[in-house]
């Protein structure tokens, strides 16, 4: 049965992949999108990659332009949807970023949020409520892999506003009786980023000659996830019975370290890549890889990406973008 689905951040760079999957499953989608960005656009490419995204969506889905800050234009345009899926994408999508930016984090990713659920009140039309948290609300990583059981304890400004936001999704949930569905991803990666994420800083600093900075020599390890497979996780989970009011871990399933991924771009890049090897960041939490047991048992979520295939399809879609002259 198709659904009428509203992704609130659906332009974004993870939301529109998630927009493109639910269109071609026949779904009626509509984006509710502030177009804004926290990296300078000259850095990030954002306009070059937003109508990227746009040329993907735009005619199938519906496009609404608003801020999670705006409580009464949110809650007009949720009384005119009624949408029956609801998902919550919106945050300054850089834990530095939100570090940084102090009182915009507590304003986007923490007030917008509770903006969403009383706009969510003003209907009773809305079944799922999907709300994207991250693997930051682990704080340091206890042990290796993270299952959704690991202790919460962010170190940071943008884990702290993503748990918070874990714990109101909850309470809503029993309160009004909405089911909810939370995910925590890692380290996106793929086609139309635009957020200076370390994937892309590496990959363009790569295919323009110029160093790639290992901070602690490239041994701290992440669970990189390639676009398209977030994306697959979340629809899924916005569409899964077994999904109801349940938190998943959707990842790669496998912890890579940076030294490992300028290695792998050693290879696909001609000439290879140049590194400088940096003192540790202590302010950032000690991760690795992430449990996707949960999600493959109840949602049936495969990735499909190694970290190696991802890298060569991103790099050979920022090649045909002609952004950069390749070495």
């Amino acid at each position: 049965m198709n659904k009428k689905i509203l992704i609130v951040g659906g332009a974004g760079f993870i939301g529109h992949f998630i927009a493109k999957e639910l269109l071609q499953k026949g779904h009626q989608v509509f984006i509710y999108d502030n177009f804004s960005n926290y990296i300078p656009p000259q850095e990030g490419h954002y306009p070059f990659y937003l109508q990227r995204r746009l040329e993907d969506i735009k005619t199938n889905a519906e496009l609404i332009r608003g801020d999670i800050r705006d409580k009464e234009f949110l809650t007009k345009t949720i009384k005119e949807i009624r949408p029956e899926i609801v998902i919550n994408l919106v945050a300054i999508p850089l834990a530095n970023a939100s570090n940084v930016f102090f009182e915009d984090a507590i304003q986007i990713n923490l007030n917008g949020h509770i903006n969403l659920l009383g706009a969510m009140r003003a209907v009773n039309s809305v079944e799922r409520f999907i709300y994207t948290s991250s693997s930051f609300v682990y704080g340091h990583f206890k042990y290796d892999p993270a299952d959704e059981n690991h202790p919460t304890h962010p170190i940071d400004i943008y884990g702290g506003t993503k748990l918070s936001c874990e714990i109101l999704t909850k309470s809503y949930s029993e309160r009004f009786g909405v089911e909810y569905t939370i995910i925590r991803p890692s380290a996106v990666y793929g086609p139309t980023d635009s957020n200076r994420r370390v994937s892309q800083v590496f990959i363009e600093n790569a295919i323009k000659g110029e160093p790639l900075i290992l901070y602690n020599g490239g041994q701290d390890k992440v669970d990189f996830t390639y676009v398209s497979d977030a994306a697959h996780g979340f629809a899924l989970a916005a569409l899964s019975p077994k999904a109801k009011n349940e938190v998943f871990n959707i990842t790669a399933g496998q912890g890579r370290s940076a030294e490992e991924f300028a290695k792998i771009l050693d290879k696909l890049i001609p000439g290879g890549v140049k590194t400088i090897i940096k003192p540790t960041d202590e302010k950032k939490p000690i991760r690795g890889s992430l449990d996707i047991k949960k999600a493959k048992e109840l949602l049936g979520y495969e990735p499909k990406y190694s970290l190696e295939d991802g890298l060569k399809e991103y790099i050979e879609y920022i090649k045909l973008t002609g952004l950069f002259n390749h070495k």
